[in-house]
């Protein structure tokens, strides 16, 4: 192995790149006592604006609008004191022209909150006050965004807000009426449809107590323990510190919204156990990146993009979840099997296990166990509090927050029996794994304020914010409690002590989790300058033409073509501002290009689709940051670590083409059983994939068995392009008989109708509406219900009218409208049936390797170092 040798990581370049989230001064005295004071404010404050004390209270009450003013400021005043204007600017200090710029920056931002009333007085009026401290805002808010994030989103909004007001001077199909300059200011600055929209209201109502839950998680030691407990329960397997990288930066993906954070968190511990196993220092910081990046898919943060999916979708959160769920999970499991895979090419094995030895039947009968156990324990919680809510009244949430504060005790009475979990140093040699059961209970506390965060969401349906707000809370009490608890079980207590840790530890995660949304802050702002303008000048229309034109029309390169923008742009955007971006931009144009092909794209679908592009472009070189991060830590070239991660990623690139064109994947309009059977053929699926991909499975493929590979996976993934070949899913009626066929149709079913007509701006547009079979028993009672009124005038169905705010109304149909296609559902053979010949050429393909194997020798460990 040529590049195996354990080292340190480059801890400046490190330190560089984690300044990307939190700031690169090291201020001292007085300017750092500022900073980490207003860091913890700007937390308290998020805290006391999500808690329900406001309202018990009688004070402290913000409105939407004041509480994102307030959010702004304290981002604008941080981001100038914790980011240098250039690279040569002093790092210890705060030169007079920062102070003076954060103090005005945040005097600006909060005008909203100061004049809410006078502005509330004089909407759409702006006087020379307003004109003047919103122009001042934005130019500071652009130099915040230059210092926190670079220069490539400060430019894009700079483009937009320029556009804004050369409209008239525009070419051809860009010009537009132009807006005026106070008319520009009052709609970006002092209005809630610009930098105070809907991206900065999700970052003050959601993201940041999210982002702060991670940051006291990790303060209190749950990243450790994650750690640990992955490599405890895989490190002893054939690649096992690639595999228990994947899984650690997957429960670390789960609190963190950075994938720069989460590599250098858990990339530190494993990049170099990766390297001792075999792996080169390419792919194992390749295998790092790929996990961290991904951690941003896997609910229930998601890179802060969950909640703005809720604003931009229009459905509950929980929703979101559910429909982020399979596609998060098989990508991870993808992951695993590549890094087996690569075990597997390499001849690699794993550490020395620190646990007996122990037949693999006793091992199943403990897993069972333990999962028959754990789905007990939930079925009795979830029956228990169901039963004990009713029964106590308004006493019941003390009597479960009494029981919760117990469980936590219990639980750390139990961890006191074993030894403490250490931080390892990277750079010394493990000769042994952790044991996986003593390791396990020692933290399980941690998993609490896990549990008590999706309970609010999935059981009790809290809305996101106060769900956090309670976990949070939750976790602050744990914070400050366990080391004193410990210690006494432990019998070395030294109360004062521990007490006084325990606040510092308070004290840190508050800072840090405010120094970790500066970046989001800024971002959520900046890119509502974006939405703005796209609002104000209508080009989001404009884009829409020129984006048809170079697709031809064609739903899959409009598909190819959003992607390639989504990497571009997040090669410079962190991910949320390039998911605020392109989905403003592109996802009603893929929506309405899909209604015109004759596929509804659900917009969850569509803004999945640009979400997992935009973390793609953190992998992708030549600006990949977390491949950077990773190549810091192993010593390896980052252009070739990047390039390698893309290669691992090249499932997460697949997926989101394959759920446009088959929503079962996000589990849309499916029932639980038939959800399991997805999510197990998914999983079967995407492991195929990764081994075509990876030209490896039992041995090297063959050139054809990889295409091979490739054709079942995309047969079990899409099985109905295949059999809507075979057998039409639809059957074609005349236009005329639109009536009768909406009548005999099925209550869960739908026709497909094709209209023509004009736009809203007159242009003449074509497109499918899937029409539902609305209460009634005949067609023309489907129609009244439906709110469509229909008339027929020389053998064409034209529409007469929609009733206001009917269902007809809100799928389309308007005045003059011509029907001139009707499809009624047809009876096809189950979809799924193309499994079989797709499984029956997949163990074709398993028999030839099979065969080969036999008689090939075993692969050298030196191939790795290739």
């Amino acid at each position: 192995m040529t590049d195996n040798k354990t080292s340190g990581p480059d801890q400046a370049t490190l330190d560089e790149l984690a300044a990307a989230d939190t700031g690169g001064r090291k201020l001292t005295g007085f300017s750092n006592r500022i900073l980490l004071g207003v860091a913890a404010l700007w937390s308290l404050f998020q805290l006391w604006i999500a808690s329900p004390l406001p309202f018990i209270f009688g004070f402290g009450v913000f409105s939407a609008t004041e509480a994102r003013s307030i959010h702004l400021s304290f981002a604008v005043f941080l981001a100038f004191m914790a980011y240098p204007a250039f690279k040569r600017s002093p790092r210890d200090r705060m030169p007079i022209q920062d102070w003076l710029m954060a103090i005005v920056a945040a005097f600006c931002a909060s005008y909203l909150y100061f004049f809410y009333a006078q502005l509330a007085s004089r909407p759409g009026a702006p006087i020379l006050q307003d004109v003047i401290v919103g122009v001042i805002g934005l130019v500071l808010l652009l130099e915040a965004c230059r210092r926190s994030l670079g220069p490539p989103l400060t430019i894009i909004a700079l483009v937009f807000l320029i556009y804004s007001l050369a409209g008239p001077y525009m070419p051809g199909i860009l010009a537009h009426r132009g807006v005026s300059f106070s008319g520009l200011v009052n709609h970006q600055w002092l209005t809630t449809q610009g930098v105070f929209g809907i991206a900065l209201g999700v970052s003050t109502s959601f993201v940041f107590l999210f982002v702060l839950f991670g940051a006291l998680l990790d303060k209190a030691g749950a990243g450790n323990y994650f750690i640990k407990v992955a490599f405890s329960l895989l490190g002893h397997y054939r690649g096992g510190p690639a595999k228990a990288a994947v899984v650690s930066s997957g429960l670390t993906g789960l609190i963190s919204g950075s994938s720069i954070a989460n590599t250098v968190t858990t990339g530190t511990f494993t990049i170099p156990m990766m390297k001792r196993v075999g792996f080169s220092a390419t792919k194992a910081g390749a295998v790092e990146v790929s996990s961290s990046v991904n951690g941003q898919i896997m609910p229930p943060v998601m890179g802060a993009a969950a909640f703005l999916m809720v604003e931009y979708v229009g459905i509950p959160y929980i929703e979101v979840i559910k429909h982020a769920f399979v596609p998060a999970v098989i990508s991870y499991i993808a992951l695993l099997y590549i890094v087996h895979l690569e075990a597997m090419k390499a001849g690699m094995r794993g550490l020395p296990s620190g646990n007996p030895q122990r037949p693999w039947l006793n091992k199943i009968i403990g897993f069972l166990t333990g999962l028959v156990g754990i789905m007990a324990l939930a079925f009795a919680v979830y029956y228990g509090i169901g039963w004990l809510k009713p029964a106590l009244g308004g006493a019941a949430p003390w009597v479960i927050g009494v029981g919760v504060a117990a469980i936590y005790v219990a639980l750390l009475k139990l961890g006191s029996n074993y030894p403490e979990l250490e931080v390892d140093d990277p750079t010394q040699e493990i000769t042994q794994l952790p044991r996986t059961k003593p390791t396990v209970l020692v933290g399980l506390h941690y998993l609490l304020p896990v549990i008590v965060l999706v309970w609010c969401l999935m059981v009790e349906r809290l809305s996101p914010g106060l769900s956090a707000f309670w976990a949070t809370a939750f976790m602050i009490f744990i914070i400050v409690t366990q080391r004193p608890i410990d210690a006494l079980f432990r019998g070395k207590s030294d109360l004062a002590m521990d007490i006084r840790r325990g606040g510092v530890d308070l004290w840190e995660g508050l800072v840090d989790g405010a120094r970790n949304m500066i970046g989001i802050g800024i971002a959520t702002a900046t890119a509502g300058i974006i939405v703005g303008a796209v609002a104000q000048t209508g080009v989001g229309l404009v884009l829409a033409d020129l984006v048809e034109v170079l697709s031809m029309g064609n739903l899959l390169l409009m598909l190819l073509l959003t992607g390639i923008l989504s990497l571009i742009l997040g090669m410079g955007l962190p991910t949320t501002a390039n998911y605020i971006v392109v989905s403003a931009l592109l996802a009603p144009v893929i929506v309405q290009l899909g209604e015109q092909n004759g596929l509804i794209v659900p917009l969850i679908a569509v803004h999945l689709f640009v979400f997992y592009f935009g973390i793609m472009a953190d992998v992708t070189p030549p600006v990949g940051l977390a491949s950077f991060a990773a190549a810091a830590i192993s010593g390896a070239d980052p252009i070739r670590t990047g390039f390698q991660a893309f290669y691992y990623s090249l499932r997460t690139a697949a997926l989101p083409f394959l759920f446009i064109f088959n929503t079962d994947l996000l589990l849309i309009n499916v029932d639980w059983v038939h959800g399991v059977i997805i999510f197990v053929v998914a999983t079967v699926a995407m492991l195929i994939f990764a081994a075509a991909t990876q030209g490896f499975m039992l041995v090297r493929n063959r050139w054809y068995e990889s295409v091979l590979l490739l054709l079942v996976a995309f047969t079990l993934f899409r099985p109905g392009f295949w059999m809507d070949m075979v057998d039409a899913p639809y059957e074609d009626v005349p236009p005329t008989q639109f009536e009768q066929a909406l009548g005999e149709i099925g209550p869960d079913d739908h026709l497909m109708v094709r209209v023509d007509g004009l736009d809203a701006y007159g242009a003449p547009t074509s497109f499918v509406v899937q029409v539902p079979a609305t209460e009634g028993d005949t067609g023309s009672e489907r129609l009244s219900s439906l709110g469509l009124h229909l008339m027929q005038e020389d053998g064409k169905v034209l529409v007469d009218m929609t009733d206001f705010g009917s269902e007809a109304e809100e799928l389309g149909f308007d005045f003059d409208q011509q029907i001139v296609a009707v499809r009624i559902p047809a009876d096809q053979m189950p979809k799924e049936l193309m499994w079989i010949p797709a499984l029956v050429l997949f163990g074709l393909v398993v028999a030839l390797q099979r065969r080969r194997r036999r008689s090939e020798p075993a692969p050298s460990q030196a191939a790795i170092a290739r």
